[in-house]
Formats: structure tokens, C-alpha cells, sequence
């Protein structure tokens, strides 16, 4: 991984943060600079920022990086299940196991590399190797996604999440009984200071974070809860959990080492999502229900531990 720092020293420095950095640093794209802007590997000052961010005097800005070389994203004949189409959005079911795009070690088997072969059309919208993508699901993470078809939508949908205006609903499975029956986490959030691969509630460089959640329903051991995040962080759901020490069932990256009832995977579903349609202005909703696996665990769990 490289690092370098920059500090804006003239007036003549002052442009968009992503242009500084593709300019500065040949070997990245001004596309790859924006996804490095998105997962939190550029500061300004300590904090993070935004693409467009114009730089000024005083501005000292951070940037990790790493070289991976994607290749151009082949199309490939991976099964999808769609919940709605039209000429701006897809709405998609992403199961667990499937990463969203192309990335670090990751190549080829994305939900991308589907979406090229099955709706070829947004190729270009954006970057290459995250074509129609406007938010994220973990890998273990299942549930519903919306994805640009047009570059109206794909500027439209930025903006939504940009501002808050998604509303995303996940439906997952804790260890232990909340303190109360619907509440909310504001840790702030960011990078692990030894294991950059993490994100903790114990970083040098904080982001503020808000998770709500109600109690759907108490088990002996564990609670299912509905789950909305405010904000956006990388992983805020599972860490925001873990460290209230209630992590999610299952998780293997932020949860109990050794669990005595073990869940087939990460016990966390995004059920439901609304927003602004991009072309008629509209509120719309998808869902998607509890996939078997979950629904399989959770009812074997009633049984065991009533």
C-alpha cells in the first residue's frame, strides 16, 4: 500500500480534490480516486471528504492507495434475481456470498460482471468496474439493491444518498436482549489504528455515525431486530452492534470468536428500500423477504431456545 500527503499551499492549487489527485498521482484514475474518497483512504485534515471538495491554502490531504490493475469487467452469465426493471433502475435480490463489484482481490463473479450480461446498457454508467453501482452491500450481506440504469438515475440516486433522502431497512439477528425495546447508536466511526481492514469505534480518525433499531422479537439467547442506518459508514450496522455487545449472529469479521449456536452465515438481511424514482419524482418501496437460510435459523433457534 502506498501513502502520500500533499500540502495546498497556493491559491492556484484550488480544484476539485478528486482532479488534484488524479493529476498528482498518474498511476490512478479519476475514477479510481473517487472510490478511494468513498471508502474513507483520503483525508483532508484529518477528516474525510467529498469529490468535489474544492482545496484551499492550509488543506493537507492524506491519500492510501493501492495498485490492483482491474481488468476491463467481462459480462458474466451469473443468475439475478431481479425485483424491478424499468429504463432508469433495477432493483435487485443480492444473495450473501456475492461481492457488488470488482476490487481489491476480486476480479471477476461480481454482481457487475451479471449486470453486464444480463442488462448490457449500463455499461458506462460510471466507473467501469462499478457500472450502475450507487450504493453497497457487504459480501455476507443479502438483500435489496438499486442499481443506475441511466446516468440521470446514477446522478439522481448519488444525490438521494448524498443527502439522506434513502431510506434503508435490514432485518438482523443479535446475541443477547437489548436494553430497550427501540433506540439508537451514534458511535462515531472509522478505520481500526492497527488493522486497516477494520473499522472500529476506536479510531484516530472519527466519522459520526447513527444506527436506530426496535426489537422485533426476543429469543432466549438472541433478539431480531429492524434495523435502519441514518448514515452510511463502512460496516456501521455490524460495528455498531458489536460494540453496544450485542453483535450480529454470525459475523466472523466483528462477532464472538466461538458461538455454541452457530448461524450458516452473517444473520443480516437489507428487507427493504425507498427513495425518490428518478424519473417521475415518486416515493417508491422494494422489498425483499427473509431469504430461507435466515428464516431456516431463526425458526430452529425458536425451537431450541424458545
Amino acid at each position: 500500500m502506498s501513502k502520500k500527503e500533499f500540502l495546498i499551499t497556493s491559491p492556484d492549487e484550488n480544484k476539485r480534490l478528486d482532479v488534484f489527485l488524479s493529476h498528482k498521482i498518474k498511476e490512478l484514475s479519476r475514477s479510481q480516486v473517487q472510490s478511494l474518497i468513498e471508502e474513507e483512504k483520503v483525508l483532508i485534515s484529518g477528516k474525510g471528504s467529498k469529490p468535489s471538495y474544492h482545496l484551499k491554502p492550509g488543506d493537507r490531504v492524506e491519500i492510501e492507495y493501492t495498485i490492483h490493475g482491474i481488468p476491463n469487467v467481462q459480462p458474466e452469465n451469473i443468475p439475478l434475481k431481479v425485483i424491478h426493471s424499468d429504463n432508469h433502475i433495477l432493483v435487485v435480490d443480492k444473495p450473501s456470498g456475492l461481492v457488488v463489484h470488482p476490487g481489491a482481490g476480486v476480479k471477476s463473479g461480481t454482481l457487475v460482471n451479471a449486470l453486464l450480461h444480463h442488462f448490457p446498457d449500463i455499461e458506462g454508467i460510471g466507473p467501469v468496474e462499478r457500472s450502475g453501482i450507487v450504493h453497497r452491500l457487504d459480501k455476507e450481506t443479502s438483500g435489496v439493491m438499486v442499481v443506475a440504469r441511466s446516468l440521470k438515475a446514477h446522478s439522481s440516486l448519488q444525490r438521494q444518498f448524498k443527502e439522506r433522502a434513502v431510506e434503508k431497512v435490514y432485518i438482523g439477528l443479535v446475541w443477547g436482549r437489548m436494553p430497550q425495546k427501540s433506540g439508537e447508536m451514534t458511535w462515531s466511526l472509522g478505520r481500526h489504528p492497527k488493522h486497516g481492514g477494520r473499522m472500529s469505534t476506536k479510531t484516530k480518525k472519527p466519522r459520526a455515525a447513527k444506527t436506530q433499531y426496535s426489537v422485533e422479537k426476543e429469543l432466549e439467547k438472541f433478539t431480531l431486530l429492524r434495523i435502519k442506518p441514518i448514515t452510511g459508514r463502512t460496516h456501521q450496522i455490524r460495528v455498531h452492534l458489536a460494540a453496544a455487545g450485542h453483535p450480529v449472529a454470525g459475523d466472523s469479521r466483528y462477532g464472538r470468536r466461538k458461538e455454541k449456536i452457530k448461524s450458516p452465515r452473517l444473520f443480516l438481511h437489507a428487507a427493504q428500500i425507498s427513495f425518490h424514482h428518478p424519473d417521475s419524482g415518486k416515493r417508491v418501496m422494494f422489498s425483499s423477504p427473509l431469504p430461507e437460510d435466515l428464516k431456516n435459523f431463526l425458526n430452529k433457534i425458536e425451537r431450541i431456545t424458545g
